[in-house]
């Protein structure tokens, strides 16, 4: 261990320590490797250094949340939670962020480990406090709180622990602090129950799952909002959709979307229920659930067709989940001449839109058109070139002027719909044939950023890794495509300079 650091730790266990050795002993520690740190650290530099963060001095503590930081990282989790428990605790009453998130930190470690979870549930007054901490000001110190509950909660003595009725009631009091805090609860109620059956079991028992639900149909419209988000990402595990579909929850939404037209509010909740159709549909049954709740659809093409760009992009991002796999884009195509026409505005908007709606047109486009070389038959394909030429009367053109425009934003968008229809034979004849194109693939000098270079090194592997590439593009730039991608995405030509005798 580097000498300098043992003498300043030896001066913290002695208090003899000012701020400036601390900071001197924060950096020394950043050269002493983790096994050194531990054969010489012992209780009473860490007891020193604890008993530092005292003081109403914020560099000191700074300096000390450091060096501990350090100290800390070097321990046995199940050493941390037996020997410092108390320090823990004080450590999440602290009136500075830093110090809170520090003990945060060490907690997340403590539940990583198998042998020292056990330790944390049998700290009552600990979890108590992190319970408290969902309630604190600062977000970050809220959300290693919430991350840490859902990490005990993983386990069937930390759900009995967590849903016990001491450390519920915390949990209930904590939610009446304000709305937001309300909201954080839910937040965590909503990734505990989304890991097992179980534990949506326990959420569901406790009450604070339906309490969840009931703000569905609440008279505030921005709760409503917030509560469809969590509703969405409970839709996404089994046993959140089952649950969801036996409260009638799902029927609830459908039948808010369809009364939505006599609503002068509805557009504050509006885009958010029938976001949660597009996900519910595509983590079950596009099909199935396009065929049962027709409203959801037919809100979907009417906000697409609208003039309001706030649904225009609810419907684009919609439509994009909904066409992400072969059984949702079946589903769209069956809407024949409708969807059609709604292509040629998406296409429209990808060119001429504010520049987040083109974003979120070309990212639609993409997984409208990406097709996987296993489901590529002759049906589907046919139908992608058709959407594909939906889009404009000259789409390829199109989406090349978008990708030579000097914004990365909009350049790497439109290069993955080249990226998305790469592997389909009728987009490679369409390249091969427009003039330039194959040279402005392999043409590295264009690309300004990493994002940039990266996306154009997808592209290029994505035309590679196609089994008709070699043939369509023929032998000569098939075989500068496959050099490309041999040479990496951030490759540059070595220029060689000669000297000539007498110049400047």
């Amino acid at each position: 261990m580097a000498e300098a650091a043992v003498e300043l730790l030896e001066r913290v266990a002695r208090q003899d320590v000012a701020l400036e050795e601390l900071r001197a002993l924060r950096v020394a520690l950043q050269a002493v490797p983790p096994a050194a740190l531990r054969a010489r650290l012992s209780g009473h530099h860490l007891e020193a250094l604890f008993s530092l963060l005292g003081v109403n001095d914020r560099e000191q503590v700074s300096a000390c949340v450091s060096i501990l930081e350090r100290l800390l990282q070097a321990l046995d989790p199940l050493y941390v939670i037996v020997n410092l428990r108390e320090k823990l605790y004080k450590g999440l009453l602290h009136r500075d962020d830093s110090v809170k998130i520090l003990t945060m930190s060490q907690v997340g470690r403590i539940l990583e480990d198998s042998a020292a979870i056990m330790e944390i549930l049998r700290s009552p007054e600990l979890l108590q406090q992190i319970i408290h901490c969902i309630s604190e000001e600062k977000i970050a110190v809220a959300k290693e709180a919430i991350k840490s509950l859902s990490r005990i909660a993983q386990s069937q003595e930390g759900l009995e622990a967590l849903f016990g009725s001491a450390l519920l009631g915390e949990l209930w009091s904590v939610m009446a602090t304000s709305d937001v805090v309300r909201y954080r609860v839910y937040e965590l109620i909503v990734e505990i129950s989304s890991v097992s059956a179980e534990s949506l079991s326990c959420c569901a028992s406790s009450g604070l799952l339906p309490e969840l639900i009931g703000e569905l149909t609440g008279e505030d419209m921005l709760v409503r909002a917030t509560c469809i988000e969590m509703l969405t990402s409970l839709a996404h595990s089994p046993q959140g959709r089952q649950y969801l579909a036996q409260q009638g929850v799902i029927d609830k939404i459908s039948n808010i979307i369809l009364g939505a037209e006599s609503d002068p509010f509805s557009s504050f909740y509006l885009p958010g229920f029938v976001f949660f159709f597009g996900n519910l549909a595509v983590v079950d049954s596009p099909q199935q659930i396009c065929e049962r709740y027709p409203v959801f659809m037919e809100k979907v093409f009417e906000m697409a067709e609208s003039q309001d760009p706030t649904m225009i992009g609810v419907a684009v991002d919609t439509l994009g989940i909904l066409g992400s796999n072969v059984e949702g884009k079946q589903v769209l195509q069956k809407t024949r001449s409708r969807f059609q026409n709604l292509l040629s505005k998406i296409g429209h908007q990808a060119k001429n839109a504010p520049t987040e709606l083109r974003l979120r047109c070309l990212d639609a486009i993409s997984s409208l058109l990406y097709l996987p070389p296993e489901q590529q038959t002759e049906d589907l394909l046919r139908m992608t070139e058709s959407w594909f030429t939906s889009l404009s009367s000259q789409p390829l053109e199109l989406f090349r002027s978008i990708s030579t425009q000097p914004f990365p934003d909009l350049h790497c968008g439109a290069l993955r719909v080249f990226t998305a229809i790469a592997n389909q034979p009728w987009a490679q004849k369409l390249m091969r044939d427009s003039p330039g194109f194959v040279e402005y693939v392999v043409d590295r000098s264009v690309e300004p950023d990493k994002a940039s270079k990266d996306a154009k090194y997808e592209l290029v592997k994505a035309l590679v890794n196609s089994k008709s590439i070699a043939e369509i593009f023929g032998n000569q730039y098939y075989l500068r495509l496959r050099a490309y991608l041999h040479e990496g995405p951030y490759y540059v030509k070595a220029v060689s300079t000669t000297a000539v005798e007498g110049a400047e």
